[in-house]
C-alpha cells in the first residue's frame, strides 16, 4: 500500500545517506528517492519493543529521522537480524532489524543492503565481521561503540563506517540504541563471523 509516513521515511534515509559521499552511499540514496510512492509496503504485527522505540525515538537529542521511524512503525517488517544463526545468541536475543532494501525486500536491490537496528537497553553486540562494507548512523539512544581500535560512546548523528572486515562491536547504552545501517561491496551473510571477544559473556 501507498503509505506516506513510509515516503517521508525513505526521503530521510536517503537524505542522510547522500551525505556520507560514497558513491555506493549515492546509489542507495537514489534508490530511497525513487522507491517513494511505491506500493510496497503492508502493515505489519508490533513488534514488543515498539513502545519503548517510540519513546525512544521521542528523547530529547534524538536525531530527527527516529521521529520518522516513529511514525513509519505500522509498515516496518522488523524481523530478526539478516544475520542470525550466525551471530551469538546473545546478540540475536537483544537486536532487530527491518530490512527496507535489499536482494528480497521491498525496495529491491542486488548488490546493496539498507535497514534500521534496534538493540535493547544495556546489551552487547559482540565483536564480529562481514565481507561487506558497512555504514551505520545513530539515530536515538547510543552505544559504547568498537570499529577496529577505535573504541567510544557514539550518539544520535554519528556515522560510522566500518570497511570490509573490520571487527566491529557495541554496547547499548541505558536507553537502548536506534541506527540506520547500509551495506555495499560484497554483501553475502555468509561471511557473517562472530570474533574471540573478551568482553562478551
Amino acid at each position: 500500500m501507498r503509505d506516506q509516513a513510509m515516503d517521508r521515511l525513505l526521503v530521510a534515509l536517503a537524505d542522510l545517506y547522500a551525505t556520507e559521499g560514497r558513491a555506493e552511499a549515492i546509489r542507495t540514496a537514489n534508490l530511497l528517492r525513487g522507491a517513494r510512492g511505491g506500493d510496497l509496503w503492508t502493515a505489519q504485527p508490533a513488534p514488543g519493543f515498539g513502545a519503548a522505540l517510540v519513546a525512544l525515538a521521542g528523547a530529547e537529542g534524538a536525531h530527527p529521522l527516529a521521529a520518522l521511524v516513529a511514525a513509519a512503525q505500522p509498515v516496518l517488517p522488523w524481523g530478526t537480524n539478516p544475520a542470525d544463526g550466525r551471530m551469538s545468541a546473545d546478540a540475536a536475543k537483544a537486536t532487530a532489524s527491518a530490512t527496507l532494501l535489499g536482494p528480497t525486500d521491498p525496495v529491491r536491490c542486488d548488490n546493496l543492503l539498507l535497514g534500521l537496528f534496534w538493540q535493547r537497553p544495556d546489551t552487547y553486540y559482540a565483536l564480529h565481521n562481514h565481507d561487506a562494507d558497512e555504514t551505520y548512523v545513530i539515530l536515538a539512544g547510543g552505544a559504547e561503540w568498537r570499529a577496529g581500535d577505535d573504541k567510544r560512546w557514539r550518539g544520535p548523528g554519528e556515522m560510522i563506517h566500518h570497511p570490509s572486515l573490520m571487527p566491529h562491536a557495541f554496547r547499548a547504552g541505558p536507553q537502548g540504541l536506534l541506527a540506520a545501517w547500509r551495506w555495499s561491496g560484497d554483501v553475502n551473510f555468509q561471511s557473517y563471523k562472530m570474533l574471540p571477544d573478551p568482553e562478551a559473556g
